[in-house]
């Protein structure tokens, strides 16, 4: 063996020597990054749970809440004072519907939600509660403006702001006004210590204890 051919075998042995230094650190380097300063193994972002939290998201957003979504109940029928049924109906917190029927056919609807409601049904003054209940009489009625006495010792001041459109102003023993109904374009109605009464677009009111 001559001297050139050591010298190139030196070099050779070098060079490989030096490569396997270089991916000695290459992968010493790869494993420093995935761990902290603790050495502890760092977690890897998940695009599954980015989705996760997008997909929860959205199912919040199209959640419904409330009344609208439940189907109505029936809370029974009773008879009225002209001899037809009311069918009344809850379709929610202080939220009923009244549906006055005579020989299977729907005469009228009156719908109660968060207030009481009143219907004149052509002498026969029906009012339905917010809380679903269910008062109805004939007679008693006066009509157009003016100043009334009305059942249990109230007093109705009727005034007319525009066609079908009145209110009535209830004024108790003492002269102050403690309650209003207020008629614009259907009728209204309420109950007043016990004392129900209904206004109608007309201009007609009536009251029965």
């Amino acid at each position: 063996m001559n001297a050139n051919t050591t010298v190139r075998r030196r070099r050779t042995i070098r060079i490989a020597a030096a490569a396997l230094i270089a991916a000695a650190s290459l992968s010493l380097t790869a494993c420093n990054n995935d761990t902290d300063n603790t050495g502890t193994k760092k977690p890897a972002a998940s695009a599954e749970s980015n989705s996760g939290g997008s997909s929860t998201g959205a199912q919040g957003s199209d959640a419904k809440t409330g009344d609208t979504d439940k189907a109505p109940s029936s809370t029974g029928d009773q008879k009225l004072a002209d001899g037809s049924t009311a069918k009344i109906d809850k379709l929610g917190t202080q939220h009923y519907r009244l549906k006055i029927i005579n020989d299977g056919a729907v005469l009228a609807t009156l719908e109660a939600n968060q207030r009481d409601a009143g219907l004149d049904a052509n002498g026969m003054y029906v009012v339905l509660t917010l809380g679903g209940e269910v008062h109805s009489w004939m007679g008693g009625e006066h009509s157009g403006p003016g100043t009334y006495k009305l059942a249990g010792g109230w007093t109705a001041k009727v005034t007319k702001l525009g066609d079908a459109h009145f209110r009535a102003d209830i004024i108790g023993n003492e002269g102050s006004v403690d309650g209003t109904l207020e008629a614009n374009q259907h009728d209204a109605g309420m109950v007043a210590n016990g004392v129900y009464i209904v206004l109608s677009a007309g201009g007609v009111i009536s009251a029965h204890q």
